[in-house]
């Protein structure tokens, strides 16, 4: 599953880890993401995205039905 919330477009970042001597190695910092399935009722149908922790909270607050037209709008195939 690839690391990328469908509603927020937040990516994994990019970073090092750096030990106690400071020898440094590269190191990704993933999105808290999840498969989440929502029914959508202009779809009649439910849906299953992949959201990150905060992609939920915008789901919580502006709702499904305007999160989805916004994600049909970039062209992205539900």
């Amino acid at each position: 599953m690839a690391a990328v919330c469908q509603v927020t477009g937040a990516t994994p970042g990019f970073g090092m880890n750096v030990s106690h001597s400071h020898r440094r190695t590269h190191r990704r910092f993933d999105p808290n993401v999840q498969k989440k399935t929502y029914y959508v009722p202009s779809l009649k149908r439910k849906v299953t995205l992949t959201v990150s922790a905060k992609g939920i909270k915008v789901i919580d607050a502006r709702g499904i039905e305007a999160v989805v037209k916004d994600i049909i709008a970039r062209g992205v195939k539900l």
